[in-house]
Parts: C-alpha cells; sequence; structure tokens
C-alpha cells in the first residue's frame, strides 16, 4: 500500500504559509484558561501559525496530572477565536476523535503510546473515517518502523490523505543525553520509504531539555524535515507537565531566528558536478566494502564448517568479545563513534552466526 499513497503535501492544509520549517507550537499540557491564551497570545507574536496543547495525557503513573479533558477543548475555541490560530490536540481513542472534531480542533496528532497499538490506531482511523482533517503520527515509542508505517497505512485506508509523521525519538534504558534516543536511519528509512509523506521533527521529547532543542531542530532541518513540533509555554518553570522540556514562546522565537535552512539540491552546475563526481567516488567504497565483506562471510563459512567437523559451538564470547574491543579502539581513532562501531561490528557479527548456524544445520 505504501507506495500507492497519494499523500496531499502541506499546501492542502488550511494554512496560508507553509513555508519550511512548518512550526507547531503550544504548552505540552493545557493547565488553566489563562495559562492557554497568554501562551497562544505569545506564540501568535513569533508568527507560529498552529496552536497544540495537550488536553488528554497517557501518563505512566495514574497519580500524575492525565490532562484537563474536554474542557481544554473550549480553551482551545477560545485561542482561535481570539488569536486566528489553527488549533491541535493528541487523541488517543475514538471518543477523544468525537470530542476534538466537533469542537473544531484543526489538527489532530497521534501519541507515541498510541502508535504502538494497532487495535487504538483502527480505532482512531475509524472514528475519523470520512473526515480528511490533517493528522500526524508520532513512532511508537519503541524503534519499530513497521509500526510506525502501520498506523500511517491504517490511516491512509481509512480516507485520510493529509497525513504527516512525527519523529520524537525511542524509549531507552541506557542513560545518554537525551531524553529518548533519536536513531536518526529510522526517520530517514520511513522518508525514503514513504517520500509524500511530510516529516515533522519533535525537539522537545527527542531531548528533554530546553536547552538542547536548538541542536536537535538544527539536524532535523539538515536533513529536510518540512517541520517542527515544540513545546512551549508562558511560564515554562511552573508547568503541570514536562517543564524541564518547555520554553517560553520569545525563547522559541530567537531559537528559529537561528536555525541555518539549506536547500535541498543545488542549482549550480559546477557544486552539482563536483558532488556527482564525490558521489561515484562513495559508490565505488561502497562496492569494495561489500566485496570485503563478502571475503570475510567467506571466511566465517570455512570457519563454520571447521566447527561442525570438531563439534564446536558457533558462538565463542570470549573470541567476539575481542573483536568487539578492539573494533571500538580502533574505530574511535579513525574518528567514529563508538555507537557506529558497535552497532556496524554486532551486525556483521550477526551475520557471521546466522551464516555459521545454516552450516550446522545443513
Amino acid at each position: 500500500m505504501s507506495k500507492e499513497m497519494k499523500i496531499k503535501d502541506l499546501s492542502s492544509w488550511p494554512i496560508k504559509n507553509t513555508t519550511r520549517p512548518l512550526i507547531i507550537s503550544g504548552p505540552c499540557s493545557a493547565e488553566t484558561e489563562e495559562q492557554v491564551l497568554t501562551t497562544a497570545k505569545g506564540i501568535k507574536a513569533a508568527g507560529i501559525p498552529i496552536f497544540r496543547a495537550g488536553i488528554w495525557k497517557p501518563r505512566t503513573r495514574p497519580n500524575s496530572f492525565e490532562g484537563i479533558g474536554a474542557q481544554g477543548l473550549i480553551w482551545l475555541q477560545k485561542v482561535k477565536a481570539e488569536t486566528g490560530l489553527l488549533t491541535a490536540t493528541e487523541v488517543a481513542n475514538a471518543r477523544h476523535v468525537e470530542l476534538a472534531v466537533g469542537a473544531g480542533v484543526d489538527i489532530l496528532w497521534i501519541g507515541a503510546r498510541t502508535t504502538v497499538n494497532p487495535f487504538a490506531v483502527q480505532e482512531i482511523a475509524d472514528a475519523l473515517r470520512g473526515k480528511d482533517i490533517p493528522i500526524l503520527v508520532k513512532n511508537p515509542i519503541n524503534p519499530d518502523l513497521e509500526l510506525w508505517i502501520g498506523a500511517i497505512e491504517r490511516l491512509y485506508a481509512a480516507g485520510l490523505t493529509r497525513i504527516a509523521a512525527i519523529h520524537r525519538g525511542f524509549s531507552t534504558y541506557q542513560k545518554q543525553k537525551y531524553r529518548n534516543d533519536p536513531q536518526w536511519q529510522i526517520p530517514i528509512e520511513l522518508k525514503r520509504r514513504l517520500p509524500q509523506v511530510p516529516l515533522f521533527c519533535d525537539p522537545s521529547h527527542i531531548t528533554g531539555d530546553r536547552n538542547l532543542l536548538d541542536e536537535i531542530a538544527q539536524k532535523s532541518m539538515d536533513l529536510n524535515y518540512e517541520g517542527l513540533i515544540i513545546e512551549s509555554h508562558c511560564k515554562p518553570e511552573e508547568a503541570w507537565s514536562d517543564a524541564k522540556q518547555q520554553l517560553t514562546p520569545q525563547s522559541l522565537q530567537e531559537l528559529l531566528a537561528n536555525l541555518v535552512l539549506r536547500d535541498p539540491e543545488a542549482n549550480n552546475e559546477v557544486i552539482n558536478n563536483t558532488l556527482g563526481e564525490l558521489r561515484h567516488l562513495i559508490d565505488d567504497f561502497d562496492e569494495k566494502l561489500l566485496e570485503l565483506l563478502e571475503n570475510r562471510m567467506q571466511i566465517a563459512k570455512t570457519i563454520g564448517h571447521y566447527k561442525k567437523e570438531n563439534n564446536i559451538t558457533v558462538l565463542q564470547n570470549k573470541r567476539w568479545s575481542e573483536i568487539l574491543e578492539k573494533s571500538l579502539v580502533q574505530g574511535i581513532k579513525k574518528g567514529f563513534s563508538e555507537q557506529f562501531v558497535s552497532n556496524l561490528f554486532k551486525a556483521i557479527h550477526q551475520e557471521s552466526i546466522n551464516q555459521q548456524e545454516d552450516i550446522m544445520n545443513s
């Protein structure tokens, strides 16, 4: 289905100016009418066309603030009436859809905790059938590209054609710089497979820290994302949820002003010729890499036959630890990140294991 999708671009959304990047901003949660309207007016002053606010909040613990509920929809209506901004909120079930659409919310999004559940996504898709409202789909909390694509496909099958994706990072148990691991290769692959689907970045949820928003926002622009969804609050330090990752509308305006926007393609023949020559070199190196990997795998197969003949197990933990440790040291010296080297050699090792297991079972 993915290749057959006829997704409308952002120019079909009810927005006068969809110049890249399209910005959606507002508080993590609608807390009070005053907070919502004050923030919305700041968002308006910053030149941002779409105001977002969480009405229903999926929380890990039941004693956490779970959103103001349907009352917040009245506040969104006031935002629209007083500022002219479009409004957006998260929906997690059919009832949310019914209430949000009935209240005139312009744009909906499906959160990461909902995307992970095909039953919930299908319920939302069924509730939206016949209503071609713009809807954004966040990546699932776990790094599963097929779940992300599957959610988009379910919405499209229900007749929705104004669909966009939001990259908000992936949960991890590992302690790291960001709240959620960006795993950029996943949204890049989504864009390769679904080039017609606009892609937004959510730096707020990736970083969990307002001081890191600019670097993630810039990287997403360098990767040619179409938009950003960033949390903004009139008084971030007093926010009832996710206070550390929200910033004031004024600070957001400064962040956006400092973004460097680059062209996806060069309009200069000399530049294009130079890029073509360099890409040709990369193609040559890629071919040589595959040849080297083929030769390495042939040796792994030979080892596999030897192990079978001598009744030796496929996995040799000590040897594998030695390979990985040595490769990490050498790779870091050559300027590669530890994560890249680790992922690369783990993939090569797994393929060697697979090849040797095939020999064992033959």
